[in-house]
């Protein structure tokens, strides 16, 4: 199990991209087999009670859902990213210079250079938007 400050730089980096142009596969690349996801996001598009997706087949099923209903507050305006190499973090401010965007904070646990657990937490504007469909 190894893990490093550049592992996190490079995963920060491609998710961004993959997300920015809804790439499924590029997005997939970055998860352990075994990896989750956690997010009231979750529970909205897979229709569950827990707000949680393991392993590939279920981030596939999810990840898909995620990019082709991404509303048009979901922007991705941030200022940098926080790591110790094993844990990386970065957070999507609700004021960004276009305006209001969904405010999150992504957290992700880095294994070998993959993503073994990857956690979203939301602020209001962006529970907002998720009440409103």
């Amino acid at each position: 199990m190894t893990t490093d400050r550049n592992d996190a730089e490079r995963i920060y980096r491609l998710w961004d991209e993959a997300l920015g142009n809804k790439d499924l596969e590029a997005a997939l690349a970055l998860y352990a087999s075994e990896a989750s996801i956690e997010s009231p996001l979750v529970q909205h598009l897979m229709q569950t009670r827990e707000g949680i997706v393991r392993g590939k087949d279920a981030l596939r099923e999810f990840i898909t859902l995620v990019f082709r209903t991404n509303p048009p507050q979901r922007k991705r305006f941030k200022q940098g990213f926080f790591s110790d190499g094993r844990v990386l973090t970065w957070e999507y401010p609700r004021q960004s210079p276009e305006g209001d965007q969904m405010d999150l904070v992504e957290i992700m646990e880095i294994e070998d250079g993959l993503i073994r657990r990857h956690r979203v937490y939301w602020g209001w504007y962006a529970l907002n938007v998720l009440r409103e469909g």
